[in-house]
C-alpha cells in the first residue's frame, strides 16, 4: 500500500494531480485545499496517500497534511459519504473547521459543502460528535488556530452561545469565540460577561 508520494508535479486540476516519481506518473485525487498548495508544475511535492483498492481499480487520494487525511477516513464511515463527497467536504471546510462544526452541531456550516443537505449534516453530527475530540489534526491545524470546544457541562457558556446565535452567529462561530473568552476570563464568569467577551472575539 502506498502511504506517501514524493516527486514532481506534472500537472493538476479538476480534483486531481499527476505526480512524477522517478519517471512514473501517479494520478492522485485530492481536495481543492490540497491542490492549492502544491505549487507550480515541475516543483517538488510530497503528499500523504490513502490507497483504495477495489476489484476494478486502485485509487490514490492525496493530502497535504495529516488532519485532512484523518477527516477523509472519518467521513467515509458515515452512511452516504463516499470518497468523492469526502473530498468535496474537505474542499469547503478545513479539518479545524470541520471539527468545530461537528462539535458545535453547526448544520449550517456543514451544508456549505456541495452534496451535504440538512439530513446528511445531521447524520454527520450524530455519528461523529463523540469521535472528534480525540482526532489528531496534525501540526497544520495548530497553525490554523486549532479547535476550541466548549465543555458539555458549561451551562453559562451554553446560554451565552444561544444569545450569540440569536444575534445571527453560527453555532461553530459562537462556540469558538466563547471557548476563547472562557479561557481568558476563567470559569466563574457569568453569561453576560461571556456574551460581551464573545462579541469582542467575533468582531476582531
Amino acid at each position: 500500500m502506498i502511504g506517501k508520494l514524493s516527486g514532481r508535479l506534472d500537472e493538476s486540476g479538476d480534483g486531481q494531480a499527476l505526480i512524477d516519481v522517478g519517471g512514473v506518473g501517479y494520478l492522485v485525487f485530492a481536495s481543492n485545499r490540497t491542490l492549492a498548495v502544491l505549487g507550480q508544475t515541475g516543483e517538488a511535492v510530497s503528499l500523504l496517500i490513502e490507497t483504495h483498492v477495489r476489484e476494478d481499480h486502485i485509487h490514490l487520494y492525496g493530502f497535504a497534511e495529516a488532519g485532512e487525511r484523518a477527516w477523509f477516513r472519518l467521513l467515509q464511515g458515515v452512511q452516504g459519504v463516499g470518497s468523492r463527497l469526502a473530498l468535496a467536504i474537505l474542499s469547503t471546510l478545513s479539518p479545524a473547521e470541520l471539527t468545530q462544526a461537528v462539535a458545535a452541531a453547526d448544520r449550517q456550516a456543514l451544508t456549505r459543502a456541495p452534496g451535504v443537505g440538512a439530513k446528511l449534516a445531521a447524520r454527520l453530527i450524530s455519528e461523529l460528535k463523540d469521535k472528534v475530540a480525540g482526532l489528531d489534526l496534525g501540526p497544520a491545524a495548530q497553525l490554523d488556530g486549532g479547535v476550541a470546544i466548549l465543555p458539555a457541562g458549561d451551562a453559562a457558556a451554553k446560554d451565552a452561545a444561544d444569545a450569540l446565535q440569536a444575534l445571527g452567529y453560527r453555532p461553530s462561530e459562537a462556540a469558538a469565540a466563547l471557548a476563547k473568552a472562557r479561557k481568558a476570563l476563567g470559569e466563574e464568569v457569568g453569561v453576560e460577561e461571556l456574551v460581551k467577551a464573545g462579541l469582542r472575539e467575533l468582531v476582531r
